[in-house]
């Protein structure tokens, strides 16, 4: 890693769930890194940034004014516009530039065993219990993820979203959506689901496929038709399941019990017929599936089930992933979801509609852009999912300044919703202040009810949660 570590490191936006992990992984490793961000700027989680100082990273103003030599390597998203201070004043100085992409396929491929977590819903999740697993058994495993893991966070870790080990295993999610997954050269590649989000079909199909086929070993999901069709491009498969009888590691029929915030069920190891009882600490059939792909990554790893199974049983999520804040006095219980997408919706509602209850599901779209994109599905998974008692209620679309068009907001989302319920279907409300929101939930909420606040790339949300249970209790 001595090259890595040989020189200083400046990342534009340290504070984001993609670079802050990175970040720590470098410095964990012995690099200098200083950063700057937008959100300590503008005054936004300005604990995050103190403990960042307190761990020893240089924190400058989104001005330029970090960049001092061209000695410094610029880590900045692809999505970084060319007139941010930071890229003016590298370019300037010709100051070498990564993209985090390129940075965390470095360090992921100078790993002895790489494990990549693939797939279009679940990473994170995978990837938390994935990594859990490895250090729980003993493989003092490097983890990159895009949450906060809460296994891992301590009063000195409060934003755990990386574990910096000393082992040569590196587990991470890896992300198709901007074509860098063909940067990865991964041991073990896991591939959960494949369905439409940032890229066609054709596309999805070919970039999933050659990332199974540079891996030495596949751990894939059979009952997602379009992952199960691409198994013939692996060099040697895990396969896993909750349907499938075909699947290596599968789940005996009828044993699934779901509870609020809990899960249990057998496995079954169909290589050996050994059977194992599974007891998740987190809710909901995506979180088995979920369990289903660590398992398997895993023991395509090295792990053996029994061991995976039992290291799973004290894994308590992620923050931010149907993260249960808390349950007021009155009984209205308040939860924090990274929801975003219509997948990661539907599988939070699913979650929540298979317990009694009326639902407020409070949801700010993370762009306006890609409300334009997935609008009209989103919608129609608000009003199918949820019945004539529940309510969502949506805000204007987070918005922290650039030149996005912002013609077309929430109110349109609210609008699809009331026409696609029809007469019992969901109801909907459009209040654009995210604090008259706030008022609103309050003022309706009663005893039993469920509030779910969704939503991504605001790290702010969290705050607005726990002041709703606050404001409750």
């Amino acid at each position: 890693m001595t090259d890595l570590t040989s020189h200083p490191w400046f990342f534009c936006g340290i504070g984001g769930s993609g670079m802050l992990p990175l970040a720590l992984i470098l410095r964990g490793q012995g690099a200098e890194v200083a950063g700057s961000d937008r959100s300590r700027d503008q005054g936004r989680t300005p604990e995050k940034f103190a403990w960042l100082e307190s761990l020893g990273f240089t924190l400058n103003p989104q001005d330029g004014s970090g960049i001092v030599s061209a000695g410094q390597t610029l880590v900045a998203s692809a999505a970084v516009e060319d007139t941010v201070p930071e890229v003016v004043r590298a370019r300037a100085l010709g100051c070498p530039r990564m993209s985090r992409a390129e940075l965390l396929a470095t360090l992921f491929n100078a790993a002895d065993t790489g494990i990549a977590i693939g797939g279009t819903s679940g990473k994170s999740t995978v990837t938390g219990m994935a990594g859990w697993i490895l250090t729980e058994t003993g493989r003092d495993p490097t983890i990159m993820n895009g949450a906060v893991m809460k296994n891992f966070v301590r009063p000195d870790a409060p934003f755990a979203s990386a574990r910096v080990g000393q082992g040569q295993v590196f587990v991470s999610e890896v992300d198709e959506s901007d074509g860098s997954i063909a940067l990865y050269r991964p041991k073990v590649a896991v591939l959960g689901n494949v369905s439409l989000d940032h890229k066609s079909l054709e596309e999805l199909r070919e970039l999933f496929g050659d990332f199974l086929a540079r891996a030495d070993v596949a751990a894939i999901n059979l009952d997602d038709a379009e992952t199960a069709a691409l198994a013939h491009r692996a060099k040697a498969l895990v396969t896993f399941g909750i349907d499938s009888t075909d699947a290596q590691i599968g789940v005996e029929p009828g044993s699934v019990v779901e509870g609020p915030t809990s899960l249990t069920a057998t496995l079954l190891d169909r290589r050996d017929g050994s059977a194992h009882a599974l007891a998740l600490k987190v809710p909901g059939r995506h979180n088995l599936f979920n369990a289903l792909a660590a398992l398997a990554a895993a023991n395509a790893a090295g792990v053996p089930v029994a061991q995976a199974v039992a290291a799973l049983g004290s894994f308590v999520g992620l923050a931010r992933r149907f993260d249960i804040v808390g349950t007021s006095p009155a009984g209205v219980t308040v939860i924090d979801d990274f929801g975003h997408n219509p997948d990661k919706v539907s599988a939070t509602l699913n979650t929540l509609k298979a317990h009694p209850g009326r639902i407020i599901a409070f949801f700010q779209p993370h762009g306006y852009g890609p409300l334009r994109q997935m609008g009209h599905e989103l919608a129609g998974v608000f009003a199918r999912k949820l019945g004539h008692e529940d309510l969502t209620i949506l805000c204007d679309p987070v918005y922290f300044g650039g030149t996005v068009d912002r013609s077309e907001g929430s109110e349109r989302i609210v609008r699809l919703i009331r026409e696609a319920g029809g007469p019992n279907g969901s109801q909907a409300e459009y209040v654009p202040e995210r604090e008259a929101c706030a008022d609103r939930i309050v003022a309706i909420a009663r005893p039993g009810d469920r509030i779910v606040v969704m939503g991504a790339r605001d790290d702010t949300l969290t705050v607005f949660a726990k002041d709703l249970l606050a404001r409750l209790a």
